[in-house]
């Protein structure tokens, strides 16, 4: 598929080029403007060439760049301690992961659009990659937001979640399927566009480490089942939609923006509105002492975008003679749909290195991440409880043994008993 996009970008056009002052306009129009830029988007006439070579090829640098910028240069990490690609593996995978964009523009475009007659739509592959491709400006032009400390993730997860807000307007102006039908099409797109966004981290990862596997469907066999109800999520976001619908015709500025975020906040909760804890209520579970280290620091914070809400609580453990270890808590909240979503398809992934490995799997029906590192001695370890809290623990260590230890003494029962926490169900 990468070929196949190659080809698309470098077939000669059959008109002129967008040049970069019509580009940026196009796109603080779409962002601004929305609902009167679709329109003037679905009555051009254009070609497949013409829209990677005017628009996508240049937009779908950003993401691509930033993950570069992020991943080579500034590095993962907190407190003094952070991870970064080698410079040469960083170029590689920017190089592979831009090509494998352009290629899922091109994959959702067909898929888009051989599922427009099922809500109700009408077939156009020109009219379907319009749709993604402007569609996804937001969430490309935030991705920038992870180069940003301490703000990135907010700033990542109101561009994702304008993201869908601009395809629920597209899609029936482009597509041309009745509005009552406009949330579920956009539910299944969103849905796709997830695991293809799961399979371009997969696949590109793969460039950097000599072995990587994503399988859809299987990891998660005898495991418990997850709670992820594709029913329930396709009701609550048509219900979602109709309020938008509503909110729309009213006129009002406030009401759209309330309406909006209940839409993101149904498509990325698996059809539930939740409320993140409480910065305080997430203390309780950071230990004075972490596998014989005394806690050298703490905080905790609840970040809110678009109908979204994430809380975090961070500690630092040290024994003043350079061990340390960190613990990261994170409620998804909102996000926890995502989460219920992973564990129903399955996904997981492996890479193994020189010098260490990298893996994602379910395991008691639970999510599992762990990294280790031989030349460093030091990893993570993380698991997702009640398919909604993050918890980790990453540092130096005498081995992964020992991060995982570090992580079953904390209180996970505990944490998992507010799983419903701050849960509205209708």
């Amino acid at each position: 598929m990468p070929l196949a996009a190659y080809k698309l970008i470098h077939t000669k056009p059959r008109s002129a080029t967008m040049n970069i002052s019509k580009l940026i306009e196009r796109v603080l129009n779409i962002l601004t403007a929305p609902q009167t830029e679709w329109p003037a988007i679905a009555g051009e006439a254009t070609t497949v060439p013409d829209l990677y070579k005017s628009y996508i090829a240049i937009i779908a640098v950003i993401p691509a760049v930033a993950d570069f910028i992020k991943g080579s240069l500034i590095g993962y990490g907190a407190f003094g301690f952070a991870v970064r690609t080698p410079l040469f593996s960083g170029l590689v995978l920017l190089a592979v992961s831009y090509l494998l964009w352009l290629a899922m523009v091109y994959v959702l475009a067909l898929i888009i659009d051989a599922l427009a007659p099922t809500f109700g739509g009408q077939k156009n592959q020109i009219q379907a990659l319009k749709t993604v491709a402007y569609s996804l400006a937001a969430g490309w032009i935030a991705s920038i937001g992870q180069l940003v400390p301490w703000l990135g993730l907010p700033i990542i997860l109101a561009g994702s979640a304008y993201s869908i807000y601009l395809l629920s307007l597209g899609l029936p102006v482009t597509m041309k399927c009745p509005p009552e039908k406009a949330v579920g099409y956009t539910a299944v797109s969103v849905i796709c566009a997830i695991l293809l966004s799961a399979v371009i981290i997969g696949v590109g990862s793969g460039f950097t480490y000599t072995r990587t596997g994503l399988p859809l469907g299987g990891a998660g066999a005898g495991d418990t089942a997850t709670a992820f109800d594709q029913n329930t999520w396709l009701g609550k976001m048509e219900a979602a939609g109709k309020q938008m619908e509503a909110a729309q015709k009213s006129g009002n500025a406030d009401a759209q923006g309330k309406a909006a975020g209940a839409m993101v906040s149904a498509a990325l909760g698996g059809g539930d509105q939740v409320e993140a804890l409480a910065p305080d209520q997430l203390k309780p579970f950071v230990p004075e002492t972490l596998d014989g280290l005394k806690r050298a620091d703490f905080s905790a914070q609840r970040n809110s975008a678009m109908g979204m809400q994430i809380s975090q609580a961070q500690a630092t453990y040290s024994d003043g003679a350079g061990r340390s270890l960190h613990l990261d808590i994170s409620d998804m909240g909102s996000m926890k749909g995502l989460a219920s979503l992973a564990g129903w398809a399955g996904v997981g992934n492996e890479r193994v290195t020189d010098h260490g490995y990298d893996k994602f799997y379910k395991q008691g029906g639970r999510l599992v991440h762990e990294q280790w590192d031989n030349q460093s001695g030091s990893g993570e370890f993380g698991v997702v409880v009640g398919e909604r809290f993050s918890v980790k623990v990453s540092g130096s260590a005498a081995s992964i043994d020992t991060l995982k230890t570090a992580v079953a003494g904390l209180n996970l029962a505990g944490l998992e008993a507010l799983k419903d926490q701050g849960v509205k169900k209708d």
